[in-house]
């Protein structure tokens, strides 16, 4: 400590220590920036920076010696009536005498800090990470590293605000220059302090890009009472208004001149709140499916559901199971062979080659209208790239389509000469309930008709994927321009539909030996 601190810092240590701050939020204010330093014992801490302090009076004994502080009030402006001023004119909040505990015990619980409120005292020693990673292993999640979020109360920026005021005043009167976010902000240090803590706990490192999250919430039972007076101080801060963001709040309030009602605190922050997330996971594949009733997707129409299952749910249900998965998902291009499911804060986030080879052939068992294949993990990245390459994807149909009209094999070869005939497609009817309404312009590549009987044909398609087959058919009342029945001359309609090839490599095709 006495080769961090500095003896231009002597004066702002002490200042500091008049308003009850801990040994770690006196680095951070002196612009003390080794990590290592915050990461000592915190009785070292605190007795070196007694004896860097040696020359201070009994009355200036650091706050966090006594047992039990006695309640007292911070004024920033002013010199309140009992406070006493030293030399160099600065103020003081007189401290109470030592007291013992009830059993003569020598090792006395230090006083909260009245900057972090214990932020950097008991909360980022070992009890409390032991306590935080019984949580995170009771939780079973699967993972090779972490990020560590932390959530404070809002006084603490009211505090750190008032501790900077003081230390900005004893700054300029040594002609020392400088600014707010030169101080190691309380986030910073925390996590200086506690990530090696985890990593001999967990067994892991802390990285920033990693999908596990470890979020911890604090809180402090005096958060109104420190921070109401900021209310009348500036109402107009505090309007509710939509979407009103004040950028320089300390600066329109001018906190300086309000009286600053701080107590001392009586009880540190506690963890209210513990949460484990993973981010999601992407598994990949291509699909058969053997029935035309089943639907790609659940089809629910006003909270009624319309058909008993479909390709979505007979797949899903047994990855997230597989994956331990929440129960809520999203699916993407699960229109055709390839598909893709992502599955939303997963426990397990890999399977070794040999279970998912068995998961597969668990979703081929469970049903007779689905089958999958080459069944994969992927990345987010290769689900954009996916996205980016659907409207230049191709599909092939076979439709066995109906006339009104008697029909002869001459009236549709003439279907059979149209190459890439582009079609308005407005929203179908039929997923308007989950589609936005639009025009999309499709485009069908090619058509090679098979004549029946003068009723029906066959027609093979070669069309862009997204378009709407139906819906060529049919017309859709007329929101498919043009359709078979006008190029025709007849109403016509789609009895079967099946897919015969979806042209895009994607996702790789996998050894099933």
């Amino acid at each position: 400590v006495t080769t961090a601190l500095s003896e231009k810092d002597k004066s702002i240590a002490q200042k500091l220590l008049n308003f009850g701050a801990c040994p770690r939020c006196i680095f951070r204010f002196c612009r003390i920036g080794s990590q290592d330093l915050y990461r000592r014992p915190y009785k070292e801490l605190l007795s070196e920076v007694h004896e860097f302090l040696e020359n201070t009076t009994e009355e200036n004994k650091l706050p966090c010696e006594t047992a039990n502080p006695p309640h007292k009030r911070i004024k920033l402006d002013s010199v309140k009536e009992g406070e006493e001023q030293t030399s160099n004119g600065s103020h003081q909040v007189p401290n109470a005498e030592n007291d013992r505990t009830a059993g003569g015990d020598e090792n006395l619980r230090p006083a909260v800090c009245s900057i972090c409120l214990g932020i950097l005292q008991e909360l980022c020693e070992m009890d409390f990470v032991k306590a935080v990673c019984h949580k995170i292993n009771s939780s079973e999640y699967q993972f090779t590293s972490f990020v560590f979020s932390v959530s404070f109360p809002p006084q603490l920026s009211v505090r750190e605000h008032a501790a900077w005021l003081l230390v900005k005043e004893e700054m300029e009167k040594q002609d020392f220059l400088a600014e707010k976010e030169d101080l190691v902000q309380l986030k910073e240090a925390y996590k200086w302090i506690i990530h090696p803590l985890f990593l001999e706990q967990l067994g892991v490192p802390a990285d920033g890009k990693s999908l596990f999250e470890v979020s911890v919430v604090f809180a402090h039972p005096e958060t109104d009472e420190d921070c109401h007076f900021l209310a009348s101080a500036c109402p107009s801060c505090f309007k509710q208004e939509k979407n009103k963001q004040v950028s320089n709040f300390w600066e329109i309030i001018h906190f300086p001149i309000f009286f600053c009602p701080l107590t001392s605190p009586k009880v540190p922050c506690t963890a209210v709140d513990i949460q484990c997330t993973n981010g999601a996971i992407f598994v990949a594949g291509r699909y058969n499916k053997y029935s035309r009733t089943l639907p790609q997707t659940p089809w629910i129409i006003d909270g009624e559901r319309k058909m008993e299952s479909s390709v979505e749910e007979l797949i899903s249900e047994h990855l997230m199971a597989a994956f331990k998965a929440d129960s809520e998902f999203t699916c993407n291009s699960l229109t055709g062979r390839p598909f893709a499911i992502e599955l939303v804060n997963p426990r397990k986030v890999r399977l070794a080659a040999e279970e998912m080879k068995e998961l597969q052939q668990i979703i081929n068992n469970s049903s007779d209208k689905v089958q999958v294949r080459d069944l994969q993990l992927v990345t987010r990245e290769a689900i954009g790239h996916m996205k980016e390459g659907e409207e230049a994807k191709t599909k092939t149909y076979s439709a066995l389509i109906w006339t009104e009209k008697a029909i002869r094999n001459e009236d549709i070869e003439l279907l059979d000469n149209m190459k890439e005939l582009k079609l308005d497609q407005k929203t179908p009817l039929r997923v308007l309930h989950r589609r936005p309404l639009a025009v999309r312009v499709r485009v069908i590549y090619t058509m090679q008709s098979e004549y029946i009987d003068e009723h029906h044909f066959r027609l093979h398609l070669k069309t862009q994927a997204g378009t709407y087959i139906k819906e060529f058919v049919h017309g859709d009342f007329g929101r498919t321009k043009p359709n078979i029945g006008t190029l025709l001359g007849t109403t016509a309609d789609i009895l079967e539909l099946d897919v015969e090839s979806v042209d895009v490599d994607w996702p790789p095709a996998l050894d099933d030996k």
